[in-house]
């Protein structure tokens, strides 16, 4: 940890020459980058596996052709030469590098077609608050959401499908039946329990939507028999699940030197598993503790009312949207974009009453502007939808949730700066769901490692989630059945909420060392909303000109990648 809180100096001439060579892209580009750009888009042709009869080939043959024509890809990006190259230049090298690792991952470590059943899950019925689905996701999958007859969002409209629009879906609804039957093949020889527990879930989810779309498309009859046979494959598909899970005992998680080689050459996060731990322990008790502190000083205060009809929570709702963009305003945190509002609005979760009441609304029924703030996540998407990042690399979502580190340790570390710039200063029991959230956010995470270092299992990172969370607040519901097998399922996901938002407060940090009286809150905010959704190491590298996190990721961390079962 100490490593990454002394600040790297530079004399203050050279400061300014890094500075702005990082915070400006050059009107030229470096003459050999354009091998880079050309190489990145035909990497992202190469990254689609092969279909048979329109299903992803995950055989092992064909992955084992696949990672030798990835080799000949990264063989490539290395003999790029870079001499010269902007700090926004070598970044993208650095992004495009991190995809490559990505795949490298999955086909000799991670193998989610040869160890995860929910990988096979092939439709999704809900956008991802984050610029793509968090974990590993079939290549393929149908979306629901893209489609009119399933509204994206709470203030659109369920509209009928035309002929043809029908027609596609149930041609590509066609292929769930022999996907599942690879499927089996491929998980043959699987051993991981926990990850077998959790895929029976994740395929009744799946029979679930697919019940609900033959409702929603009965005037289309191919449509309505494509759906049902997608459905029988997938009711049969979950009950083998079902007799095969107690044959499975070995164990999910993929240990600590696999975990801490994927931070760093994939998340590009310049952390080890074993400073994840530091973090988020501590991170644990100064919630803790905060969250004691401030019980005590709100002692003689009233409760915060709970919703607990929909009429009052909408009305809450109302409160708290407006006054939560007002003190954006007012504070001078950020650009404000006419289109953040809605962004909101179309967001906002329904009603729930007491006894399906889980942790998230909780809080939201409550006070919904904490929350709100964690979901900074909708204006980063929207503005990857209306202002996509100039550089051809950065203007999609990258793979593999490269993206991770900024996309939740922003979300979850504006929870705690807006607290501290004075959001709730005019209710301070909100202050309390602010730490309660931190909390469970630590608690998850650190059970999470624990998990993948195989030193427990799911159920017991999950009491760990569920003992740790303040108030009850935390139940063995659905929601905590789906976080823990998704980090399970995704190595570092659980503890990037907690450790990506300490990584953004070195930024901050270095940034107003840099600027002294000159640095804003908003020209910070901006800074980091310019450079894309990117890795925080990179985002720190071109805000401040400073290359010790990318130097951090260069420690040696041997690992010998290995096939596993």
């Amino acid at each position: 940890m100490h490593r990454h809180l002394v600040p790297f100096l530079l004399a203050p001439g050279l400061l300014a020459i890094v500075y702005g060579s990082a915070l400006s892209a050059q009107a030229t580009p470096s003459r050999t980058y354009p091998q880079l750009v050309t190489l990145f888009e035909q990497w992202r042709t190469f990254e689609e596996p092969p279909r048979l009869g329109g299903v992803p080939d995950y055989s092992p043959a064909t992955n084992a052709r696949r990672l030798t024509g990835l080799r000949r890809f990264q063989a490539r990006l290395k003999a790029i030469d870079t001499t010269g190259w902007s700090i926004a230049e070598q970044v993208d090298h650095h992004l495009v590098r991190a995809e490559m690792n990505g795949m490298q991952y999955h086909l000799t470590v991670l193998q989610p077609f040869a160890r995860d059943p929910a990988y096979y899950v092939f439709v999704k019925t809900d956008e991802s608050d984050t610029p793509a689905e968090e974990g590993p996701v079939i290549h393929g999958a149908i979306r629901l959401w893209r489609y009119p007859v399933w509204p994206r969002t709470v203030l659109d409209t369920a509209v009928a499908l035309n002929p043809a629009e029908a027609a596609e879906l149930a041609t590509r609804l066609g292929a769930v039946p022999p996907l599942l039957r690879q499927a089996r093949r491929n998980l043959a020889g699987a051993t991981a329990r926990d990850l077998w527990v959790g895929g029976i879930r994740a395929f009744e989810e799946q029979s679930e939507a697919l019940e609900q779309l033959q409702h929603r498309v009965s005037e289309h009859p191919g449509l309505v028999a494509a759906a049902g046979a997608a459905k029988v494959a997938t009711d049969a598909f979950a009950q083998w699940l079902r007799d095969e899970t107690p044959k499975r005992r070995g164990p999910s998680g993929i240990g600590k030197a696999q975990y801490t080689w994927f931070l760093r050459n994939v998340l590009l996060a310049p952390l080890t598993w074993e400073e994840e731990v530091t973090i988020t322990r501590r991170e644990l008790a100064r919630a803790h503790a905060a969250l004691r502190l401030e019980e005590t000083r709100n002692g003689g205060l009233p409760e915060l009312a709970v919703a607990e009809t929909p009429e009052q929570y909408l009305a809450l709702q109302n409160r708290a949207i407006p006054k939560y963009l007002q003190f954006l305003r007012d504070k001078q945190i950020v650009t404000m974009e006419p289109w953040m509002e809605r962004a909101l609005r179309e967001r906002m979760a329904g009603f729930s009453p007491a006894a399906t009441r889980n942790f998230f609304m909780q809080a939201t029924q409550r006070d919904p502007i904490p929350l709100w703030t964690h979901l900074y996540h909708w204006w980063d998407n929207m503005r990857i939808r209306v202002t996509p990042h100039p550089s051809p690399i950065r203007k999609a979502p990258l793979l593999y949730n490269v993206w991770m580190s900024r996309a939740e340790g922003m979300a979850t570390v504006m929870e705690e700066w807006m607290m501290h710039a004075g959001l709730y200063d005019d209710s301070p029991r909100s202050r309390e769901i602010v730490w309660i959230m931190l909390l469970n956010r630590a608690a998850r995470g650190l059970g999470n490692l624990y998990a993948h270092s195989n030193e427990l299992t799911m159920e017991q990172a999950g009491d760990i989630h569920v003992t740790w969370t303040p108030r009850g607040w935390m139940r063995r519901d659905p929601l905590l059945g789906f976080e823990q097998h998704l980090y399970l399922r995704q190595p570092g996901y659980g503890a990037t909420y907690v450790t990506g938002g300490r990584l953004l407060e070195e930024a901050m940090a270095e940034r107003a060392r840099q600027l002294g009286d000159a640095f804003t809150m908003k020209r910070f905010f901006d800074e980091v909303n310019a450079a894309g959704m990117i890795p925080v190491s990179m985002v720190y590298w071109q805000l401040t000109g400073d290359d010790r996190m990318v130097r951090e990721l260069s420690r040696p961390t041997p690992l010998p990648f290995r096939s596993r079962p």
